[in-house]
């Protein structure tokens, strides 16, 4: 019998199968489903899935890994796109999908308690009867454990923060055994270290996620929407600028370029005009607020040369005015088929954020290169959809050259090499030049917490 077959056998053995079927697969298909994520072209084949149903499913897989020797890798809904839920080669995948549990609903203190493997759709359905929701929106249905992982953030994040700003608790399994609970139901506290906010961000290297308590909102009681288009890039640029200097904190703030309204407009049959767009959502106490700050944002679009296109005031149609800016991903992967994708992720502080677009174009230029551009611009965050034919080798090489350059620019403008799609692999090369010595101690860090590095190893401070 092999080492890989023995400790195969001992996690079948310390997880056995209940009714439903089994906790521990070997099965072809469950490995290849778990050896690639949404983001990175290569994949790594675990050599067991873990499918936990409970906190002792989780701690069993650990006790054996660490037995063994054998890596674990945290796994949501594999929507990473840095290659942070990769599993190392012949190593373990801990499914945490099935712990999908949601309790001790507060709707007085605005918390509720959920399984890391609850998906965001299906929580905000619950929690909408109740006046209330989750904010943090990175687009796809991730699960709420993979999001605090990798300190998830998205639309919503100019408004609500990110999930550091929206975790209140967690409940984290380490390697050794050991459970903590950090954080408390407290609005505030100067207890301790910030164990919690150092946990949130990780990416599964300095532990388990096994349940998160979270801070809701209550829905806006009124929103208004509208679309506008600008001459050019900069306009955009500068007209995101001047609202925020207003003092209009919109729900979202979402800027596309021309060329990702003219995908979207041929994909959807849309007629929007094929311009720097930006949508904005506002909320006020009622409809009367709400419209005074679209007024605001009128005034605002005729100072910076562009002109509102579409305003919607009822759910049905602000939805119908978002779908374009919903649907710019599917519609983007859909105007190259063939292609394959990869998405630069910066992040740059707001005074940065003209210069940086202005660089981003040229290197772009440079390179020969086509990237629609679509940004979270009210935070800074800007993404670059590259694209080319798989096989096609110097067009990567290329690509790779502007996205490191791209990086290089955010960091030297103050601002970060991921603003929220995590470090995984791709990104390690950025820790020294971002974080400086601080890199070192994160490694100590990671030492403290897993000693004998099996918990996904290699990734965010991985050599």
């Amino acid at each position: 019998m092999t080492e890989a077959t023995n400790w195969q056998a001992a996690l079948q053995s310390a997880l056995p199968e209940p009714n439903s079927g089994g906790r521990v697969s070997l099965a072809p298909g469950d490995l290849a489903g778990h050896a690639h994520d949404e983001g990175v072209p290569f994949t790594s084949l675990p050599g067991a899935v873990v499918f936990a149903h409970s906190e002792a499913d989780i701690l069993a897989t650990l006790a054996v890994a660490r037995e063994f020797g054998v890596p674990v890798t945290p796994w949501g809904a594999g929507t990473s796109l840095e290659g942070a839920v990769l599993p190392s080669l012949g190593g373990i995948s801990l499914d945490l999908g099935a712990l999908d549990s949601i309790s001790d609903f507060d709707s007085v203190g605005f918390t509720v308690r959920v399984g890391p493997g609850v998906r965001r759709i299906a929580l905000n359905r619950r929690l909408r009867p109740h006046g209330l929701f989750f904010p943090v929106d990175p687009g796809a249905d991730a699960t709420l454990g993979g999001m605090a992982a990798t300190n998830a953030s998205g639309t919503t994040t100019v408004r609500y923060g990110g999930m550091r700003e929206n975790v209140m608790a967690l409940r984290v399994a380490l390697m050794d055994g050991r459970v903590l609970n950090l954080g408390s139901l407290a609005r505030k506290s100067s207890s301790g270290y910030a164990l919690k906010q150092l946990l949130i961000g990780s990416e599964g290297t300095l532990g388990v996620i096994t349940s998160l308590t979270l801070r809701l909102h209550p829905l806006p009681p009124a929103t208004v929407s509208a679309q506008l288009a600008f001459p050019d890039v900069a306009a955009a640029v500068s007209a995101s600028v001047a609202l925020r200097g207003l003092g209009l904190t919109p729900e979202r703030l979402e800027f596309v370029d021309a060329d990702t309204v003219a995908a979207v407009n041929r994909q959807r049959g849309r007629h929007d005009p094929e311009l720097p767009t930006l949508w904005v959502e506002l909320a006020g106490r009622d409809i009367a607020d709400a419209e005074a700050s679209l007024a605001l944002l009128r005034e605002v679009a005729a100072d910076t040369g562009g002109q509102v296109v579409g305003e919607a005031r009822t759910p049905e149609a602000q939805s119908d005015l978002w779908a374009a800016r919903h649907g710019v991903y599917d519609a983007l992967r859909a105007a190259w088929p063939g292609h394959s994708t990869r998405i630069g992720d910066v992040c740059v502080p707001l005074s940065a954020l003209a210069e940086t677009v202005g660089f981003m174009t040229e290197t772009l230029s440079q390179h020969a290169l086509t990237a629609p551009l679509v940004g979270h611009i009210g935070d800074g965050n800007l993404h670059l959809l590259m694209h080319a034919p798989p096989e096609d080798a110097k067009a990567w090489a290329h690509i790779d050259h502007a996205l490191h350059a791209i990086a290089l620019h955010a960091l030297s403008v103050g601002g970060t090499c991921t603003g929220e799609h995590g470090v995984g692999l791709r990104k390690r090369v950025y820790m020294r030049e971002e974080h400086g010595e601080a890199l070192d101690m994160m490694r100590d860090v990671k030492n403290l917490f897993d000693p004998l590095n099996l918990l996904n190893p290699e990734k965010v401070v991985g050599e």
